[in-house]
């Protein structure tokens, strides 16, 4: 079986969950599910990043201990990752020994090897971004608003030649077309390559930062966040053991668009190519979600709390919301508005009328159990052609990540579905005393059933609850592979048709 390894960004212990985490979490997942089904041996990771001046500086304002604030952080990012249906198989967090171990020993062979130097620094630090900057970042002479306060200031600090490694990376990058997807994002990494880039500050004295990990050759300092936060990535997956073959190099690192540069495109792929460890295959670069139009945002109320809507309506209705509405890599909008009107059109009336359908008639005209298909017509051999063209079609995008697309061509089949329900009306073919009108009712219920039952296999990776519900209430089982249950098969053949559902009931409709 072969081996796949995919990771979220691991988010930063100083605040709480919100949509953009929960958006990054849903897409590793629905990556992670689909590979999964599609017979990979797949490992999934995510975590918290908890070191740092912002924690040390929060946990002090409510006169707790750093470590009591990363508890609280990891068990809202753990119920986050509980309450969306996420099938990570690890959850990292940078306080743990098998991740600072590793830190300390790449660290100390980096020193060892000349890598690391000791040197004073004077310039400009942001404690908002927990970097030092340069008066190229500026813009029309200020400094943009992400970094918040910028000081000025004089230390002895260690430094990694991150320097010398500008042209490998620039030549690895022109090279492989796949190490950053879309593409686009890596014309924008080269953009920044244009201008020389300075060696990377790895540490902070402990008289200005306590809370970190201590350098193994000098413990009078702490190890810069970045150079702490990146390790996770191969710290969980044994680095420095034999499992480490496993799975490394990681196939896809998730990652939100600000955090690309210079963090994941410069920094990380340095950092391994100076410890002789082959760098990722890809970075899986997603784009930001703004709210109502706007940016989104804690302080002026403009924020989304995704508990909320798992609540009001269901884990599956916002995942399939997220997936939908975005195109990986570029930017989207929420709105109560686009997401009710989304959820009424495709979850309530496509799908959620079209099981109601299956459910009802197939009891009230052909008994508990769903009968054989004897009829093959117009009308039939246009839905199974619907659906030739639908699954190979939808399969094939969801491996290029282009899952608002197959999502789109899914819903497109189903409802030609209903199309097809309301071209044969079983309604009234049972209401004839013609034994062929009695045949047609019959297939045309078995095949609904049927086309139904395909058509959630392959919103499996997105909704993953929604496809076992329906397997139940269609009595349909199977050991088959994932891309063998997507084949047309008489498999409903005499399974009991279960009890009738609102799969989505709508806002004003009493939940059953």
């Amino acid at each position: 079986m072969k081996s796949f390894y995919i990771t979220t960004a691991i988010d930063y212990a100083n605040g709480s969950p919100h949509l953009g985490h929960a958006y990054e979490k849903v897409l590793t997942d629905v990556v992670a599910r689909f590979r999964r089904l599609m017979g990979d041996d797949v490992y999934f990771l995510t975590g918290i990043d908890e070191h740092g001046q912002k924690v040390q500086q929060s946990a002090a304002k409510r006169g707790i201990e750093p470590i009591e604030l990363c508890d609280e952080a990891a068990g809202e990012f753990k119920e986050l990752c509980s309450s969306l249906n996420i099938s990570n198989d690890d959850f990292i967090r940078t306080t743990e020994t098998r991740h600072k171990d590793v830190v300390r020993k790449i660290l100390q062979d980096l020193f060892d090897r000349g890598e690391i130097y000791k040197a004073e620094y004077k310039g400009f630090y942001s404690a908002r971004a927990e970097q030092f900057l340069q008066e190229k970042d500026m813009v029309d002479g200020k400094w943009p608003e992400i970094f918040g306060e910028v000081t000025e200031i004089t230390e002895s600090n260690y430094f990694f030649k991150l320097s010398q490694y500008q042209d490998w990376l620039i030549e690895h990058i022109k090279t492989h077309e796949d190490f950053i997807y879309p593409r686009f994002r890596a014309k924008q990494v080269l953009e920044f390559l244009k201008e020389p880039i300075n060696d990377l500050c790895i540490s902070r004295p402990k008289e200005r930062l306590e809370w970190g990990i201590p350098l193994p050759f000098d413990e009078e300092y702490v190890t810069y966040v970045w150079f702490d936060a990146l390790v996770n990535y191969i710290s969980a997956v044994g680095y420095g053991t034999p499992d480490f073959e496993k799975y490394w190099p990681v196939n896809y690192h998730v990652i939100g668009k600000d955090i690309l540069l210079p963090p994941h495109s410069v920094y990380w792929p340095i950092m391994l190519k100076a410890i002789g460890v082959e760098i990722p295959s890809s970075l899986l670069v997603h784009g930001w979600w703004s709210i109502n139009g706007d940016k989104m945002s804690k302080s002026t109320g403009n924020f989304i709390e995704p508990s909320e809507f798992v609540k009001e309506y269901s884990v599956d209705a916002l995942r399939y919301f997220l997936i939908r509405e975005m195109s990986v890599g570029q930017d989207s909008d929420f709105s109560d508005e686009l997401f009710t009107n989304r959820y009424n059109s495709d979850l309530a009336n496509d799908l959620g009328n079209l099981l109601n359908r299956v459910l009802t008639m197939t009891p009230r005209y052909c008994g508990d159990t769903f009968p054989a298909r004897t009829v093959s017509e117009e009308p039939e051999k246009e839905l199974e052609a619907a659906w030739a063209e639908t699954e190979g079609k939808v399969v094939e995008l969801f491996e290029e990540f282009q899952f608002h697309k197959g999502l789109e061509l899914t819903f497109s089949f189903i409802r030609s579905i209903n199309r097809y329900a309301e071209q044969r009306s079983p309604w009234k073919l049972a209401k004839s005393e013609d034994p062929k009108d009695k045949e047609v009712c019959a297939t045309s219920l078995s095949l609904m059933a049927e086309a139904l039952r395909r058509a959630v296999g392959l919103l499996e990776p997105v909704m993953p609850e929604t496809t076992v519900r329906v397997y139940e209430l269609l009595g349909y089982k199977s050991d088959a592979s994932w891309l063998e249950r997507l084949k047309a098969s008489d498999a409903l053949t005499g399974c009991k048709v279960g009890e009738r559902v609102i799969l989505f009931p709508k806002p004003q409709q009493e939940k059953k």
